[in-house]
């Protein structure tokens, strides 16, 4: 399986506003991760849509994967109590 490439949509640059440096900063190296494996073991894949979460302690990282194109596509960065609205 070849590195997949991370695009991050605008709208997570706001998500990012709320969350405290150093949860940011850990927010990024789970994200990095994903290029090798999109699939980690902790992450699922969320019901009724094609997109996955990846947990990183409060917050969860809601993200796509395009295999045709080797893209990771990550959606949204929330609190996990307003990531699946």
């Amino acid at each position: 399986m070849g590195r997949y490439r991370i695009v991050v949509r605008k709208p997570v640059s706001k998500d990012l506003d709320g969350i405290p440096k150093r949860e940011i900063r850990r927010t990024i190296k789970a994200i990095a991760v994903l290029s090798d494996d999109p699939r980690p073991v902790q992450s699922r894949k969320l019901s009724g849509e094609e997109k996955w979460r990846l947990r990183r302690g409060v917050f969860r990282i809601v993200y796509e994967i395009l295999d045709a194109q080797l893209v990771v596509c990550v959606v949204k960065i929330r609190h996990r109590k307003d990531a699946y609205r």
